[in-house]
């Protein structure tokens, strides 16, 4: 069986945000809760900065730390290799928060339970992609078989930046297009 994952080319992004509220609206969240969330990073110093985004949600990884972390099953890697979660079946606990590298599932107070990205699966089972691909105006974002992501999108992908875990700890099913400065070590988060 095929991967399903995101794609994200970091050298087109202009960091407009236009995923992370699309989601968030898709979702109704509360303030402080994103299950996609955009960064900004600097690199380099004057007379050579640079600046570039980064789009991250779940990357619903081969290897969750998420599912092996949650007590009650809640959280299942679904037939398509994403990680779906069981609002019926979470207690809001927050393991899956403590053992996800990425920091991807959120604690929804007014719910009392978890939450994160399903990469908007019932979206998908009528045929059309996650809300995040289609509201991101410079078109960075994909959804779909890695494989075929892969294939279409050329040999320099990465799995793994200078800002995230390395992706041997989970495997994660994402590949980015990174912009040239995004490898530099050497990097500062931008409160934006």
């Amino acid at each position: 069986m095929s991967r399903l994952g995101f794609y994200f080319d970091s050298s087109s992004c202009i960091g407009c945000r236009t995923c992370q509220v699309a989601c968030k609206d898709r979702n109704r969240l509360e303030v402080g809760v994103n299950f996609r969330k955009v960064r900004t990073f600097e690199t380099g110093v004057y007379p050579d900065p640079h600046l570039y985004h980064y789009s991250g949600a779940c990357n619903h990884c081969k290897e969750a730390k998420c599912v092996k972390g949650c007590p009650t099953g809640a959280l299942n890697t679904a037939g398509d290799g994403t990680i779906q979660h069981d609002k019926e079946k979470c207690i809001g606990c927050k393991y899956c928060m403590w053992n996800c590298p990425y920091g991807v599932p959120q604690f929804i107070e007014e719910r009392g339970i978890m939450g994160k990205c399903d990469s908007c699966k019932d979206l998908r089972d009528k045929g059309e992609n996650p809300i995040c691909v289609d509201s991101c105006i410079m078109r960075c974002l994909e959804f779909g078989d890695l494989d075929e992501l892969a294939a279409k999108h050329g040999s320099n992908l990465m799995q793994t930046l200078p800002i995230l875990p390395s992706s041997s700890i989970t495997n994660p099913s994402i590949l980015i297009n990174p912009k040239d400065c995004a490898l530099n070590p050497d990097f500062v988060e931008v409160e934006v």
